[in-house]
């Protein structure tokens, strides 16, 4: 599959298009799930040194042992290649320095199927911090297979990404079903661009012209694409969103998951909030996803009423006992889709370090369910972490541009900085 663009057009893509940063330090374990030996070199060589070098540990899981390459040349001994692929894999790494574990499924090459991978990858995948796979949208069949099981069987509190192999080579960045909306990009070190090109090097039955063949699988216009300063990873969220059971465990025996009632972000965040309401009162709030009870306490004192909501029972059960008999405090159980949890007639609703947890098609639910209770004049505000929580479909900067573009609301307050994005908006 010979390339039909320069190497300089998806690395200028990364740079310019690619506008979050990958930090492979914050991965103590991550599982990369490959099609066939290559794939990990090709496409996460920086990833698995960052990982490693920043003391966490990587595992390789070998969806097939590469034995199908050059189809067309029939003198291959298949068996004998599957061999030599397995062992360039040990090489490659090893002059990666990544001391990784390898989990072979030993599946048929060039034959994969996602409804085959889903059950053992959910095995190996469990407790990952992160996982990454050949992108789903890349043009070899085996590359988005492995990247449309690896969603459905990891868990929700693994980060995911798809990187690039073949799609470098031959789809352009343009294309619009690129998705560099989801874009990270990782810049390679001189030492981590060295230790790449040596690793792809040791997968040399791919780079050289088999007997009886007339090409190589990477020729070297092909390697091209490999050598330069950037890997993409495109984020692959979990399609459903956050399930309400995870958070319950994490609200379970009194904890303070997220430290809301200690950490100077969470207090810092609720003061800027405050500050940002662009009127003294209220005479009804909503806040959905009330967690504990720290915002709905500052909130009680600007407004009449508050109407405290959340769909995990321990999440209730803390803020009825911190606000319980609190003037003008209800604190019901009920998700965001429950009326009462906005009730129509208010004229304020905050929605704090919650939208991102929802599918796409939730939060269109959600925003026509706020824009039918908020009265004319009414404020929503929104306020998200900056970063882009595991369990989250989308980050906050996505979930924001909705509700920016939603004509239904004008933008009053923009507040931008490290830590976290706050809007506020009036509905019309």
């Amino acid at each position: 599959m010979e390339p039909v663009q320069s190497p300089d057009v998806w690395e200028d893509a990364a740079a310019s298009l690619a506008r979050r940063g990958l930090d492979p330090s914050s991965f103590g374990r991550l599982v990369v799930v490959c099609a066939h030996p290559d794939d990990e070199t090709l496409g996460a060589a920086g990833l698995m040194r960052g990982v490693v070098a920043a003391g966490g540990t990587v595992e390789i899981v070998l969806a097939s042992d590469g034995e199908a390459a050059l189809p067309e040349v029939g003198t291959i001994d298949r068996a004998g290649l599957a061999r030599t692929r397995r062992a360039e894999l040990d090489a490659a790494l090893a002059e990666l320095g990544v001391p990784a574990t390898v989990h072979r499924l030993g599946l048929p090459d060039s034959a994969l199927r996602e409804d085959q991978l889903v059950g053992p990858l959910t095995r190996l995948l469990a407790g990952a911090d992160a996982w990454a796979s050949p992108w789903r949208g890349d043009p070899h069949p085996d590359h988005a297979a492995v990247g449309r099981a690896c969603p459905a069987a990891a868990p929700v509190t693994a980060h995911g990404f798809g990187f690039p192999i073949w799609a470098r080579t031959r789809i352009a960045p343009t294309d619009p079903g690129v998705p560099w909306d989801r874009a990270h990009r990782l810049t390679l070190s001189a030492d981590d661009r060295d230790a790449k090109r040596r690793a792809i090097a040791a997968h040399a039955s791919q780079s050289a012209v088999p007997p009886g063949g007339t090409r190589a699988v990477l020729s070297p216009a092909t390697l091209a694409h490999f050598h330069g300063g950037h890997e993409v990873y495109f984020r692959e969220p979990p399609p459903s969103g956050a399930p309400p059971e995870l958070f319950a465990g994490l609200y379970r025996d009194g904890a303070d998951p997220w430290a809301v009632r200690t950490s100077f972000y969470e207090r810092r965040k609720r003061d800027v909030l405050l500050a940002c309401l662009p009127r003294e009162r209220y005479a009804l709030a909503a806040e959905p996803a009330c967690g504990l009870g720290e915002l709905t306490r500052d909130l009680a004192a600007r407004c009449d009423r508050v109407v405290a909501s959340d769909v995990v029972d321990e999440a209730v059960a803390a803020t009825t006992d911190a606000l319980g008999g609190t003037p003008g405090v209800e604190v019901l159980a009920a998700d965001v889709d429950d009326d009462r949890a906005i009730p129509g007639g208010v004229d304020l609703v905050v929605l704090a370090e919650f939208l991102y947890y929802l599918p796409a098609a939730r939060v269109g639910a959600v925003l026509d369910r706020i824009a039918g209770a908020l009265v004319p004049g009414g404020d929503l505000v929104l306020v998200h972490w900056r970063q882009w929580p595991a369990e989250a479909p989308a980050d906050a900067a996505t979930v924001h541009a909705r509700v920016l573009a939603d004509d239904r609301f004008d933008t009053l307050v923009e507040h931008t900085d490290e830590q976290f994005l706050l809007h506020v908006v009036r509905r019309r």
